[in-house]
């Protein structure tokens, strides 16, 4: 298959993505950007199960994306053309934990493998998924916060508008959801200068987790 999945290209940062995007610098983090969309997932019984995403890709992506998945030839991309992509996005997004980082009480939590996904598009490309936690979570109990983010920058995740986070279910009584702003201050302009001068192929090391400074927190906040 000629498209690349977006782990694929975080991952390996290969030379036929900075063809692809041959009007971006061939310098500077990041090199990909999503707008994205959350939703924190409850059940009947108020507890969080998940959370379900959407991700709108840009277009030097997309192009390099699609490239021979329009296998009829009608200008169209249907779902069948579509899957093959889809299955290797959610498959290479699982060694990255989905680009999901979900807390409980402080302690970053394991998910569960996504089976419910899917992927569309209509002058943009869009994947949707959802990412269930392992175990769900009272938040009358427990301290839940969550960011989307690619650890290595490569991929600039932000949320599309103010209401790109919301709720999917009944959120129990005496519980509200906030998102918090990023502070861009000195050590952030810093790092973002520093990241600036990187190509394609850099690599930051293992012990460094730059998307996670720009990533906007979602949490629950419940009454005790």
């Amino acid at each position: 298959m000629r498209g690349r999945s977006i782990a694929y290209l975080s991952s390996i940062g290969v030379i036929a993505a900075a063809m692809a995007w041959g009007s971006l610098s061939a310098r500077a983090h990041p090199h990909m950007w999503v707008d994205m969309r959350s939703y924190v997932v409850f059940d009947a019984k108020g507890l969080i199960t998940a959370i379900a995403l959407e991700w709108t890709f840009d277009d030097g992506y997309a192009q390099m994306a699609l490239d021979g998945l329009d296998t009829d030839g009608d200008g169209v991309y249907s779902q069948a053309e579509l899957e093959p992509l889809t299955k290797e996005n959610i498959a290479s997004l699982k060694d990255y934990n989905y680009f999901v980082v979900p807390r409980v009480n402080g302690d970053i939590v394991p998910l569960k493998d996504v089976t419910d996904y899917g992927q569309t598009y209509n002058e943009k490309l869009t994947l949707h998924f959802e990412a269930r936690l392992a175990t769900p979570v009272d938040p009358h109990k427990d301290e839940f916060i969550y960011k989307i983010y690619d650890p290595e920058f490569f991929i600039d995740m932000q949320y599309a508008d103010k209401d790109a986070v919301g709720i999917v279910g009944q959120m129990p009584a005496g519980c509200t959801l906030k998102v918090v702003e990023v502070t861009d201050d000195a050590q952030a302009q810093q790092i973002k200068a520093m990241l600036a001068t990187k190509g394609k192929e850099w690599k930051p090391p293992a012990d460094e987790d730059y998307g996670g400074l720009f990533a906007q927190p979602a949490l629950i906040l419940c009454n005790s």
